[in-house]
């Protein structure tokens, strides 16, 4: 089969279209006929050896890429009664210690980290959904926002803050939301009570519109002090990157998110994206054999959603 790997690392040419075996599942575990998978900023950190850098990732002679996917299962391993061939799903794959990630033509998974599709959706559509939902919502789950709480949302026009402010919202939370000015209109129909350009002051500008500051902050745009600036004494922050949260001045519980495949909160965000409560977003797609260009593309900034790659 075709899958996109990485041997030496470095740029963008660095992803190779190889042929290589066709996985085989193992107990606990499926294998996905993959026929969309999503690009994300993390795919470009571990095809830079950024990962590796990090001693978040050991280096190996081959490193598969890619976190997000839907497709059908195509075969189940011993012990797996959740799902059967044919089955539509979306899934993640999690693990750094595998070589072969979901750009492919086919991946296992294992069956924690898979959850029925959204009905009514397209694979391009469901693949923009794991990795960022998952991240959106496991963050949330760390801040425990209350309904009457007040959450910042930075980077709420990108893939995981888009997702944040909805569930956010959901749960009755006012939420202020920071990106570019001509993302207001997406960042308000998301759900935001309020707006905050990424070139104003933001501590200024938040505790304008929330005196003493908010409840809590998801940091989805890594921006580190200035969000936490904008909390409250005593409040609560996310980074949702590993190594990048803030000193926890003022007594503010700074937490760090590294997602997890879960298969039971990947159901219960899929059926929200089926009902319309969870808006799932596609920048483009491209075929497998433009990886390469795909992620040239994130890396020049200014995507909304997320670009897709089809086998």
């Amino acid at each position: 089969m075709r899958a996109v790997v990485v041997r030496t690392v470095g740029g963008p040419e660095a992803l190779e279209l190889s042929d290589v075996p066709v996985p085989v599942p193992r107990s606990g575990q499926v294998r996905v006929r993959v026929e969309a998978a999503a690009v994300n900023p993390v795919d470009l950190a571990t095809r830079s050896g950024a990962l590796i850098e990090a001693g978040l990732m050991e280096p190996r002679e081959v490193i598969g890429i890619g976190w997000d996917v839907a497709g059908r299962i195509d075969e189940v391993g011993p012990g797996v009664t959740e799902f059967a061939a044919g089955d539509p799903v979306i899934g993640i794959q999690d693990r750094l210690d595998v070589s072969l990630g979901t750009y492919a033509e086919y991946v296992v998974l294992d069956v924690g980290a898979v959850a029925s599709a959204p009905e009514g959706l397209s694979p391009v559509e469901a693949a923009t959904l794991p990795l960022n939902a998952l991240t959106a919502q496991q963050s949330l789950d760390l801040l425990e926002p209350e309904a009457g709480s007040t959450l910042l949302v930075t980077g709420a026009a990108g893939a995981v803050g888009g997702y944040a402010v909805e569930l956010a919202a959901r749960r009755g939370t006012a939420v202020v939301g920071v990106a570019a000015e001509k993302d207001e209109p997406f960042v308000r129909k998301a759900g935001a009570r309020w707006f905050v350009s990424r070139s104003a002051d933001l501590a200024r500008s938040v505790r304008e519109l929330v005196p003493g500051g908010v409840d809590a902050a998801l940091d989805a745009a890594v921006l580190g002090l200035p969000a936490l600036g904008a909390v409250r004494n005593f409040g609560a922050f996310v980074s949702v990157i590993g190594g990048a949260a803030p000193v926890p001045l003022r007594g503010v519980r700074v937490h760090e998110q590294w997602v997890a495949g879960d298969a039971a909160a990947l159901g219960r965000l899929s059926s929200l994206a089926a009902t319309g409560r969870l808006t799932t977003r596609v920048a483009d797609t491209l075929p497998l054999e433009e990886a390469a260009r795909a992620h040239r593309l994130l890396a020049e900034g200014g995507v909304r959603g997320r670009l897709v790659l089809v086998p």
